[in-house]
């Protein structure tokens, strides 16, 4: 039996399996995904994390996990499919084998939300993207469409100006949401055209994106825009269907924890981008890593 089982390998993750390894818990990081980062891989550049300002988000990724493997950290590629607890166990059931430990944590992250609207599965990864940094090469010298206004959107705006011919940034309010930083930039450039006030309606294209239906949510109107692709940045969903019957969740999904990141069952805490709070930033993933990690190795040691 472990003392301490980790689920997901983002910051989160990675700061629990560092604090929880120095703590001398024998613990163990299950990843279903081939690289531990969590959404910070797909992060072109981190400018607001403590003494690394210009980070590359891969590189900072790197950077965490090699920190976790020099303290000897194990690690095991695996999904986990559920977790039960009875008396005081934690079992959690991979895709492999079951295992058992003290305390867990949860650190799974989130996935990008969706629009929700027509054409956007049909033509995912045929001009729809979740990601910027992975999929703008595809479009150099092009025109697309952003949809969203808070940092991710802006900073996907940003990234995309430096290698597509336009950039048109769709936003549903007459103001944007991300940092003043992000919009001073975002206004000195060019080619990106802010459209306020506006939903995407429909995505259409045969076999790739080739034209959005747009709404203006003021008058009603409908317009279209040709474009070659879109970036979709609305938000992200946290991944908690794990845990949802047994821990308590806010409307959107997120688990209800105080900053020991201890859910209501004892042993059980939520760190990162799962955990309900009022900033998700790595710094803040990173903190409840540590918090979790700190939390569960009391509990393992009662």
């Amino acid at each position: 039996m472990y003392d301490l089982i980790i689920i997901g390998s983002g910051p989160a993750g990675l700061s629990a399996a560092v604090y929880g390894k120095r703590a001398g818990l024998n613990l163990l990081v299950l990843e279903k995904a081939p690289m531990s980062g969590g959404q910070v891989l797909n992060t072109y550049e981190v400018d607001n994390y403590l003494g690394m300002p210009g980070m590359n988000g891969f590189d900072m990724g790197m950077q965490f996990r090699a920190h976790a493997d020099k303290l000897g950290v194990e690690f095991r590629e695996a999904e986990v499919l559920s977790l039960t607890v009875k008396e005081g166990i934690k079992t959690v059931c991979t895709d492999t084998e079951e295992l058992e430990a003290k305390a867990v944590i949860l650190a799974s992250g989130a996935v990008h939300a969706r629009l929700g609207v027509p054409g956007e599965e049909e033509l995912s990864g045929m001009g729809v993207s979740y990601c910027a940094t992975c999929d703008g090469a595809f479009f150099r010298g092009k025109t697309v469409a952003v949809a969203g206004g808070g940092d991710v959107a802006l900073e996907d705006a940003i990234y995309l100006s430096r290698t597509c011919e336009k950039v048109y940034l769709i936003h549903r309010r007459d103001e944007l949401r991300g940092a003043k930083v992000l919009q001073e930039e975002l206004y000195g450039l060019e080619n990106v055209e802010i459209l306020y006030n506006c939903t995407v309606e429909e995505i259409q294209g045969e076999d790739a994106v080739e034209n959005l239906r747009i709404k203006n949510v003021k008058t009603g109107g409908l317009s279209d825009l040709n474009v070659a692709g879109i970036f979709v940045a609305v938000g992200i969903r946290p991944n908690t269907e794990l845990v949802r019957d047994m821990v308590d969740c806010d409307e959107g999904g997120y688990i209800l924890a105080g900053e020991d990141c201890e859910t209501k069952v004892p042993g059980l805490y939520a760190a990162g981008d799962v955990r309900k709070k009022p900033v998700r930033q790595i710094i803040t993933a990173v903190a409840d890593g540590a918090n979790a990690a700190v939390a569960a190795g009391s509990y393992c040691n009662r």
